[in-house]
């Protein structure tokens, strides 16, 4: 099996973001939870007006967090880091130096295709580890698979290449947005372990 596509769209994300460096995933939380786990973050501060999911990988990755009153448009930052939920937010240039974003291509972002995520980073050890990290520590450039023989640890959190190669379709035609949304106050819910 080729990865033809998803390095491809890689490559498409970084010209497009200006990103020197992108991390296809399959999806924006499994993209936070990757940096998170590669950072080794404990604290985090960021607004309570967020998808459930964030809270909740929160909570299972053990880190200490606060919500706050923050409103946003396209993007909001994990204040204590240089980590950025950039669901929202689709559009040229829009890479910003030392940071990473984490974008979504989920249903209502400015460029939907299904479950699919990315991490922009400047980075070339953290890109390295991150691509490895979603790839259950695969090496995508060694096939067969079997022919790999060490692994770091990962996950499977690695895309469709379907969804990689509409990606590499629909880029071309996407509409640049940084959209402003209304979710509820995560702060009025409980989650219970």
């Amino acid at each position: 099996m080729s990865f033809d596509s998803l390095f491809q769209f890689e490559a498409d994300l970084a010209s497009y973001t200006g990103a020197p460096y992108v991390v296809v995933t399959d999806g924006c939380t499994h993209a936070i939870e990757l940096v998170m786990r590669y950072y080794h973050v404990t604290q985090v501060e960021f607004s309570a007006f967020t998808y459930l999911s964030i809270p909740q990988t929160m909570l299972n990755l053990g880190i200490q967090f606060t919500l706050t009153d923050e409103s946003w448009a396209g993007e909001y930052q994990f204040h204590g880091t240089n980590i950025w939920d950039s669901a929202r937010r689709l559009e040229p240039g829009m890479y910003q130096p030392g940071q990473i974003q984490c974008l979504s291509f989920g249903n209502g972002k400015p460029m939907t295709l299904g479950k699919a995520g990315a991490i922009l980073l400047d980075d070339p050890t953290a890109y390295r580890n991150l691509s490895l990290m979603r790839s259950d520590g695969r090496d995508l450039a060694i096939s067969p698979w079997t022919d790999q023989k060490h692994f770091t640890s990962g996950w499977h959190y690695c895309p469709i290449l379907e969804t990689c190669e509409a990606g590499i379709h629909n880029l071309k035609t996407v509409i640049p947005q940084c959209q402003t949304v209304t979710y509820p106050d995560c702060r009025k819910i409980s989650i219970i372990l």
